[in-house]
């Protein structure tokens, strides 16, 4: 039910004295003209709901839409329900439509038959591939060391983290450089296969520039040196898909937890200092 409104109020006063002491007495006191007390006079009818405010929207227009181009609008839109407005409204052009893409989007608005985003495919994730012996396959990633861990005369500069985990039996081996580059991942390589006790099959990294150069503008396609080491010994290099690095998860969660029990409460002086404490 609808409230009753100040105006409402004020009207039924207004009406009550015009109707006890005159009309141009109620004009003086309530500060009106007299056609004003007469319109609301002739409107009432005895109850306060007669005294609400219509409104005052036209009921018509000569240029509004026809029932025929109605018609045309909500059969398209049922044809091409997923059609943004402006190929919806091309095709409406060439069925005849001579509206402005303005007018068809006031239309559409006021009829509820703006575009419907279709659904998003729901993600499948795909079995995780369980592996069977030590160094069939081990995750490789980097690090870069806060800024904040780093202080004094070392402040300024940047150091990384080098981190490898065997997935089967999570064997972990972490070194500190200086920079991330191709040849600090094969000086890493070779720091790595001779810390891991088991021979190594398979190494898994990100597409970063210091592991591939699958998306480099200048060298695609032409193996770089981490690359390079890996195919001199024999060991096969997986990528994994560009912006997932949830298929590095194991090395990723290692990051993490070395962020929260090691880079949270450690500081740095120097980059020997960064070493040893790693």
């Amino acid at each position: 039910m609808a409230s009753i409104t100040q105006d409402m109020k004020y009207r039924l006063s207004l009406i009550k004295y015009a109707k006890r002491f005159g009309v141009t007495k109620a004009a003086i006191k309530y500060h009106h003209n007299r056609q004003y007390i007469y319109r609301w006079l002739r409107r009432y009818d005895g109850s306060i709901e007669s005294l609400r405010e219509r409104s005052r929207r036209p009921h018509f227009h000569k240029c509004q839409h026809t029932s025929q181009e109605l018609k045309l609008i909500s059969d398209m839109r049922r044809r091409n329900p997923h059609a943004g407005l402006v190929v919806f409204w091309i095709k409406l052009r060439q069925k005849g439509y001579s509206r402005s893409i303005t007018g068809l989007y006031r239309v559409l608005i006021r009829q509820s038959l703006m575009p419907r985003k279709a659904a998003n495919p729901k993600y499948i994730p795909k079995p995780y591939e369980q592996m069977h012996y030590p160094g069939q396959r081990v995750q490789i990633d980097v690090k870069v060391v806060p800024s904040s861990c780093i202080v004094s005369d070392a402040s300024g500069q940047k150091f990384y983290q080098y981190t490898a985990i065997d997935e089967f039996s999570r064997f972990r081996y972490v070194g500190a450089f200086k920079e991330h580059s191709t040849y600090s991942s094969a000086c890493f390589l070779e720091d790595m296969l001779k810390a891991f006790p088991f021979q190594v099959e398979c190494v898994q990294t990100d597409n970063g520039l210091e592991f591939t150069n699958r998306f480099a503008y200048r060298t695609t396609g032409r193996p770089c040196l981490f690359e390079k080491a890996l195919a001199d010994k024999g060991i096969t290099h997986k990528l994994i898909k560009p912006f997932t690095p949830r298929h590095n998860g194991k090395v990723e969660r290692s990051h993490r937890k070395d962020n929260e029990y090691f880079y949270a409460v450690k500081k740095f002086y120097s980059f020997l200092d960064f070493k040893s404490q790693l």
